[in-house]
């Protein structure tokens, strides 16, 4: 497969009055996708937080994070039917994931393949708000996944800002970095965009972002959204002329579309421009020989 066309989402949170309404939505935002011949599709981090509007969201937020984690595998029985079903793969956004043994809540994203299959990355930085008021906890460890068009990784939303995670799925091999995020203010998804602008250009990748946008007021954890979803690639004579493949209008409801040419990505590793993941040097090496100058 020389070439991938990907749907990343702007997905409208909206009150629900039950799960069939949330699967509702799913369903036909997928179906979309596959109209257009995606096959892969790029949900957002904590879209699954619309689901809380099924209960009281008068209580306490971090007991209503642990009753979405109740959702869990609903949710999981859904995006693996859909999966298989349009035989196609599904980055299903985060939903949080309730350690029962240790009383311990993660924030995990599910990689759905065709056949069924599924891995899991989980959020490695968390944001204050999340420690905090969620009580949410960091997972360890980056994973990279194997698909029929090369190997993939995943960095949620913060995690995107720390560059050792995709320079360590990019040596791995992955060509493919998925960025479901989840931002309340345009500072906070600038955040996220830059980083994942850099991340793209310094590991010569394509860089996915989905967003979620839209509101629930009734909702602390997210009362307000800020997002626009967007296809990001190197910086260089084969790909788009401002590193913008495809993006959305921020803060509507779309879905964004664009065609990845695996060959080009992978040639530039080899004979771009400039080769900055070949040419980066070891960071232990580099902090061996600092010196500090007294001016």
């Amino acid at each position: 497969m020389d070439r991938l066309r990907v749907a990343s989402l702007q997905y409208y949170i909206r009150p629900v009055t039950s799960f069939d309404q949330f699967r509702a939505q799913v369903v036909a935002l997928v179906e979309t996708a596959v109209d257009y011949e995606c096959r892969l599709v790029v949900f957002p981090e904590y879209f699954t937080i619309q689901l809380l509007t099924l209960g009281d969201v008068r209580r306490p937020i971090d007991q209503q994070v642990r009753s979405l984690a109740a959702q869990a595998s609903a949710f999981i029985e859904l995006m693996t039917s859909l999966a298989q079903k349009h035989r196609m793969y599904i980055l299903a956004g985060t939903i949080p994931i309730l350690d029962a043994a240790n009383d311990t809540v993660f924030n995990d994203s599910y990689f759905f393949g065709p056949s069924g299959s599924r891995g899991i990355q989980g959020k490695l930085h968390m944001t204050r708000f999340e420690v905090q008021d969620w009580k949410v906890r960091a997972r360890s460890g980056v994973r990279v996944f194997n698909t029929d068009f090369g190997k993939v990784g995943v960095a949620i939303c913060y995690d995107v800002e720390f560059p050792e995670i995709a320079r360590v799925a990019a040596r791995a091999g992955a060509h493919i970095l998925l960025v479901p995020s989840c931002t309340d203010d345009r500072q906070g998804f600038l955040r996220v965009r830059y980083c994942a602008q850099a991340r793209a250009i310094e590991n010569q990748m394509y860089v996915v972002v989905a967003h979620t946008v839209g509101s629930l007021p009734m909702v602390p954890a997210v009362s307000l959204n800020y997002g626009q979803a967007a296809i990001l690639t190197p910086s260089d004579f084969p790909f788009s002329r401002d590193g913008i493949l495809a993006e959305g209008q921020p803060n509507q409801e779309m879905m964004v579309i664009g065609e990845l040419n695996l060959d080009t990505i992978l040639d530039s590793r080899v004979s771009g421009t400039v080769v900055p993941l070949n040419d980066s040097r070891q960071t232990a090496s580099i902090v061996a020989d600092l010196e500090e100058v007294s001016l």
